[in-house]
């Protein structure tokens, strides 16, 4: 379980009949899909859905930046997203938005936006009423991919990937709020992939064994693992590079779930740092910018930087003019797969959207 404190693990252990409650209600409705009382929607199309069974931090977006780089320069592919805290409603596609902003369609549909510019990025709170529209809007698409989809059971998509992360399997959480599951263990079972994210890069081979016999993977699943790769972080409006150095003190500007891998990187990288933390999806003001620089400047340092995630840029690249001048650098993640098995991933993906076909009784 991510505990993060004494205290907090201590509260939570308190809230253990409110976990007990909202377990059952879980499995209750797991019950009633398994038997048919409630229905999944499915379409005769390739749907893949990558998803988790906790509460963020498993490493959901950059996975769906590998399967768009992976699979746009083959296919007409599509995201589709909540787009959790948006002000916008309903359904939307971030490509018929000239100026579109995080605030119109959740920061993380903005990074694919951004980042894949000729991929169909869209948002729907309900997405089995959100795939229509899609397929109607887009008639030569050939794959949607879900983001976050797995818990909401609606849509039953044709491949489900599910992150688990290495220090927080599944397998040894329980329910919210005493852990982190927003689901049951069980319904692991529905994915054809899982895949173990934020590994150590010298991952031993009995280790991964024990993490395969711990998840009770099903013969018919394949599981892969990865580690966090970082890239060389750019500048948020101009996009010049900068590697962190030994020499250099950082300012890490922070609103995600699981800061942990990321301030690991900085206390290997870098000479030191501070950190800025924010609540995962907070919105900047320019009041909170105007803080962070106070806070850069109180460095003394020759060498120094502020540095922020993908997802967090997203949600400040609206101050382009006041970031012009300001040392704020983004710092690209995305997955790497060990033990050689990359291309073993990528071909189940591909396969799945070619092979593709259409069985309502499977």
């Amino acid at each position: 379980m991510n505990f993060n404190s004494f205290f907090l693990k201590s509260f939570r252990i308190v809230l253990f009949p409110l976990a007990l409650i909202y377990g059952g209600i879980i499995i209750l409705r797991n019950w009633l899909y398994k038997k048919g009382y409630i229905k999944s929607a499915e379409f005769n199309f390739p749907v893949i859905c990558v998803g988790n069974l906790v509460v963020g931090g498993t490493g959901k977006s950059p996975m769906v930046e590998y399967l768009l780089a992976l699979l746009h320069p083959h296919f007409k592919i599509a995201t589709l997203s909540r787009g959790y805290k948006r002000k916008s409603k309903g359904y939307v596609i971030a490509n018929e938005i000239t100026t579109a902003t995080a605030l119109d369609i959740g920061d993380e549909p903005m990074q694919f936006h951004l980042k894949f510019p000729n991929v169909i990025v869209a948002v729907g709170e309900e997405r089995i009423v959100a795939i229509p529209y899609l397929l109607q809007d887009i008639p030569d698409l050939q794959a949607i991919i879900l983001d976050d989809a797995f818990q909401h059971r609606e849509v039953k998509a044709g491949l489900n990937i599910i992150l688990t992360e290495f220090n927080n399997l599944y397998s040894n959480d329980f329910f919210l709020p005493t852990g982190d599951l927003r689901d049951e263990w069980s319904s692991a079972k529905r994915a054809q992939i899982i895949v173990v994210t934020k590994c150590p890069p010298n991952l031993t081979e009995d280790k991964r064994q024990k993490i395969i016999r711990n998840l009770h993977v099903l013969p018919t699943q394949e599981i892969f693992f990865t580690c966090i790769e970082y890239g060389v972080p750019y500048h948020i409006i101009h996009q010049s590079l900068r590697k962190v150095t030994q020499e250099d003190e950082v300012l890490l500007v922070c609103g995600i779930a699981n800061p942990k891998p990321l301030k690991e990187y900085l206390m290997q990288n870098a000479y030191t740092y501070y950190q800025k933390d924010y609540s995962d999806h907070h919105i900047f003001s320019i009041d909170d910018l105007n803080t962070i620089k106070e806070r850069y400047h109180e460095i003394e340092a020759t060498h120094k930087m502020i540095l922020t995630t993908e997802k967090d840029a997203v949600r400040l690249t609206k101050f382009k003019d006041e970031l012009l001048e300001t040392p704020l650098y983004v710092l690209p993640i995305r997955h790497k797969f060990l033990f050689n098995e990359g291309e073993q991933f990528n071909a189940t993906v591909i396969s799945f959207i070619r092979n593709f076909s259409f069985n309502p009784d499977k």
